[in-house]
């Protein structure tokens, strides 16, 4: 009985100090992949995102084609392929299902998805999401958006290759990653809301949703740092995700997290307006990563000249450090919240 219980004492130890050095591999190999999300390729997309030549990229409109031509051959220039039952990574979305808030009906258009398979757990589904439209041209002014959402907009394309290169290396990621810049966001979360309705993959099989929508500049309740992110409704369905977000900054990018906005008594409502919110509606645990409104919110001068590339730099980071815990866990987060 001695021998039986020295026996489990040593395997106990053994097994305590494998974790302990997967745990830390793991995060050796994200501060790794972290890394190559960098200021200079976030602010060389994001001038061409968010430039003139893309007339605002109002939904449906040729600059805003032109924009979506730009990320697609992005993600094929880093060999990223497109999401199932795409054509040339495009989701056609009709005129019929762009129904503005005033009820009109905008043009046709498109969310752009591509797609890192899985290792391991291939039809368990990550998303990452950003709007790339924004309100176009008023009056012969252009209204480029370039923290709205130029600034999400360019995170997943850095995300997306950052994932890429660990894949190319034999590191996972263990599911799969959808990365989906959806349409029609500021007329009513149409893009996403199609998406949910027209679902690439199964909603039942899409495990989490990370929105990235305005994360370049800094709002005037923190004048004095951009150092911090609003986390919205990361706890609303699921304590697992509260937790992942926690620590998955103090293992990355180590930013104040400011959670005043996601309580349900918030009166500026920024958990329903977003595209997180079509995702946490079908019950996938959802967060929405967000910077504030600032001065030049829905105006011509939300220009790029003004982003901080260096806060855009460490929210992207975060971002992708949570979705790198959520696809390589081991288990999938629980839905513990209606």
């Amino acid at each position: 009985m001695k021998n039986c219980f020295l026996i489990f004492i040593v395997f106990l130890f053994f097994s305590c100090a494998n974790s302990k050095a997967i745990d830390s591999r793991s995060d050796s190999l994200l501060n790794k992949y972290s890394k190559s999300i960098n200021e200079a390729d976030l602010r060389k997309h994001l001038y061409i995102i968010a430039s003139d030549s893309m007339e605002g990229r109002q939904t449906g409109s040729i600059g805003q084609k032109y924009a979506g031509r730009y990320l697609i051959n992005q993600y094929k220039r880093n060999e990223i392929a497109p999401a199932a039952n795409t054509t040339d990574y495009l989701q056609f979305i009709p005129s019929s299902a762009l129904k503005t808030r005033g009820g009109q009906f905008l043009d046709s258009s498109e969310n752009i998805a591509a797609f890192i398979k899985g290792s391991e757990k291939p039809d368990e589904i990550i998303v990452l999401s950003a709007h790339y439209d924004h309100v176009g041209v008023k009056n012969g002014i252009i209204f480029n958006g370039a923290d709205d959402d130029g600034s999400g907009t360019v995170a997943l394309l850095e995300i997306a290759k950052a994932f890429k290169e660990a894949q190319k290396d034999g590191h996972g990621p263990k599911r799969s990653i959808l990365f989906l810049h959806v349409t029609g966001e500021e007329h009513g979360l149409l893009g996403s809301k199609f998406y949910s309705e027209n679902p690439l993959y199964p909603l039942e099989n899409t495990i989490s949703d990370i929105n990235i929508d305005m994360i370049g500049r800094r709002d005037a309740d923190h004048s004095q740092s951009n150092n911090y992110v609003y986390v919205i409704g990361a706890e609303r369905l699921s304590t697992d995700l509260l937790n992942i977000v926690i620590a998955a900054n103090e293992k990355s990018s180590k930013i104040d997290l400011d959670f005043r906005y996601t309580e349900n008594n918030d009166p500026s409502r920024y958990y329903t307006r977003s595209d997180h919110y079509n995702f946490a509606k079908n019950g996938i645990p959802s967060v929405f990563f967000f910077n504030g409104v600032h001065a030049d919110y829905h105006k011509s001068t939300d220009t790029v000249d003004k982003i901080e590339f260096d806060a855009l730099t460490k929210r992207s980071q975060l971002a992708f450090a949570v979705a790198w815990e959520l696809a390589n866990r081991e288990n999938r987060i629980t839905v513990d919240k209606k």
